[in-house]
């Protein structure tokens, strides 16, 4: 059977993604160069693995030979509730409310593979959740799943930009999405109210400056010259997708239940300095709060409480 749009998008949601896009195969050339200015104004930090790969980034043939079309996929994970915001207390990104996103989308793509395989022996696929050497931002933008806000998130404009993505090269031809446009006009909400100024200009983000960044990949001590522009951010940071008009008039909420929050949407300080690596271990199993190890977080919470004590 030849694939098309209608079986593909059919399948999709049926698993449920609920954005689908399709975008031809092209190098990204623009792009790469784009992306090397970044790095060269180290704004990627501490994160050396975004100088690696970066031919597969800029020609995804480097992945799969054979690729012809690249598939985005968008799911949608916000759920409706709000921060406490009482003292003491760190607050969680709500992405890392629930399960991590990582094992929910990796098993919808798995089946999405298999279920295209079915219906077409010959179906070849790579697919990616931002885990590898895939520019899926620029694709997503491509397929025309949504554009990129000044925050450097992607926005879609029916649902705003609480959704993670999903990439999938492959070698098939399809009819090919309208690129997304720009919709943020003059818009500066999240550049203004970022707490550490980390949106250095429309669409950059300078990493170093980045909450998200300093509370999860950043592997060594927070600066000092952010104590009290945390807004008690233990894990992550929501602020720039908070404030965004589209978000405020257009999210839904998600309707895969694992990402509704597991455990709590913040934490007691003194809670997490006297934690063990066991009831870490045991609490954050299938958390993305795990990724900054017990240590990290130990080291976010010291941060806030210090912040709290000048």
């Amino acid at each position: 059977m030849k694939l098309t749009n209608e079986i593909v998008i059919e399948k999709a949601r049926e698993i449920g993604f609920d954005l689908i896009g399709f975008a031809p195969y092209q190098t990204l050339q623009e792009e790469t160069e784009r992306l090397n200015r970044w790095l060269d104004r180290k704004y990627h930090a501490g994160m050396k693995y975004m100088e690696k790969n970066i031919d597969k980034r800029c020609d995804v043939k480097n992945i799969l030979p054979e690729a012809k079309s690249i598939i985005s996929l968008g799911l949608n994970y916000y759920i409706n509730e709000k921060h406490s915001n009482l003292p003491g207390h760190g607050k969680i990104s709500r992405y890392a409310w629930g399960k991590d996103y990582h094992l929910i989308v990796w098993d919808k793509l798995e089946l999405l593979e298999e279920e295209l395989k079915k219906l077409d022996e010959g179906f070849v696929a790579k697919s990616y959740v931002d885990t590898g050497p895939v520019m899926d931002k620029v694709w997503a933008i491509k397929s025309g799943i949504g554009w990129m806000g000044k925050h450097s998130n992607i926005i879609n404009r029916n649902m705003g930009s609480w959704f993670f993505i999903a990439t999938l090269i492959n070698n098939r031809e399809f009819e090919y999405s309208e690129p997304a446009y720009e919709l943020c006009g003059a818009c500066r909400a999240c550049i203004d109210a970022c707490p550490t100024s980390a949106i250095v200009e429309d669409f950059v983000v300078d990493s170093n400056k980045c909450i998200s960044y300093l509370t999860i990949e950043n592997k060594g001590e927070i600066p000092g010259e952010f104590k009290g522009k945390f807004d008690n951010w233990l894990f992550g940071c929501d602020v720039c997708q908070d404030v965004c008009p589209w978000n405020k008039k257009f999210s839904m909420p998600a309707n895969e239940e694992a990402f509704k929050p597991a455990a709590s949407k913040e934490y007691l300080l003194e809670d997490i300095m006297n934690m063990t690596e066991e009831e870490f271990k045991e609490k954050f199993n299938v958390s993305p709060i795990k990724r900054s190890k017990l240590k990290g977080l130990k080291r976010n919470a010291q941060f806030l409480i210090d912040s709290e004590s000048n």
